[in-house]
């Protein structure tokens, strides 16, 4: 069986998001990703998003070019991944796919809606399946990771990023006031306690432990105050920092699984 024909439109170009495309693109799926123009992805090194700002963008294996909606459309599945400017999904009943997934992360309903296309996947909460879409797929970590939900939601938003070696809130980098992001170090590096990582107008953010640098946003990028501008990760693995997560790849499986019960069931 050959999905060539069969064209997967992923709403998003995050980490999670490259975790679907990872799974859909070697299931031999055709795929598009769409972004906004400049997208706010703090692991952008694990992000096909990154094409957005670099032009073209590779995650292992998986290479992502910035194209127009002409040149997305006639991309085969042979070239690299297509990454569109769309923030709305104008360009969804353009292309008419047969699968839409919105792995934006917005943790709330947006615009994707349930007819958007003949199959509708949505990550995480703010989803209901049989409502906003056909089948939601759970991304809280834990027991039900990666789990294909067909009737009812997604586990509640936390508020609280997973600990890693025991650390929880600090792992998250936040913007200490409303401004203009600069970095001060670049992904991958390793960082010690109270260094700084970034500033935004003239205010330090330092690192509050040892680490590698795992996310930033992008330099130049307004933000606000509390916002979400980085993630350390205390293991110290520069690799983490560039390569797609294990909770990447369940949700992508997650998806994949909920994809192929669909085309059986066609």
């Amino acid at each position: 069986m050959t999905f060539a024909n069969t064209l997967c439109i992923v709403r998003g170009g995050g980490d999670l998001a490259t975790g679907v495309v990872h799974r859909l693109r070697c299931a031999g799926l055709r795929v598009i990703v769409l972004e906004l123009e400049q997208p706010r992805v703090v692991r952008r090194m694990a992000s096909l998003a990154q094409a957005m700002y670099s032009g073209q963008f590779a995650v292992g294996d998986l290479v992502a070019k910035r194209m127009t909606l002409p040149e997305a459309a006639e991309a085969t599945e042979s070239d690299a991944i297509p990454v569109i400017a769309d923030s709305v999904g104008a360009s969804v009943p353009v292309l008419r796919p047969s699968i839409v997934v919105d792995a934006r992360m917005a943790k709330a309903p947006l615009d994707t809606a349930i007819d958007a296309a003949p199959f509708v996947v949505g990550l995480g909460p703010g989803f209901t399946a049989g409502v906003h879409c056909h089948a939601v797929v759970e991304t809280n970590r834990g027991h039900y990771l990666g789990h294909v939900i067909w009737q009812g939601s997604a586990q509640p938003n936390t508020g609280q990023p997973e600990a890693v070696m025991g650390v929880v809130g600090e792992r998250v980098l936040r913007a200490p006031v409303s401004g203009v992001l600069q970095a001060h170090r670049q992904i991958g590096e390793l960082v010690g306690q109270g260094e700084a990582i970034a500033s935004v107008d003239g205010h330090t953010v330092c690192a509050p432990f040892g680490g590698a640098l795992r996310g930033l946003l992008y330099d130049g990028l307004p933000v606000a105050a509390e916002e979400k501008i980085g993630d350390l990760d205390p293991r110290r693995r520069r690799d983490y920092c560039f390569t797609i997560s294990d909770k990447a790849l369940a949700v992508g499986g997650g998806v994949l699984e909920a994809v192929l019960v669909w085309l059986r069931k066609r």
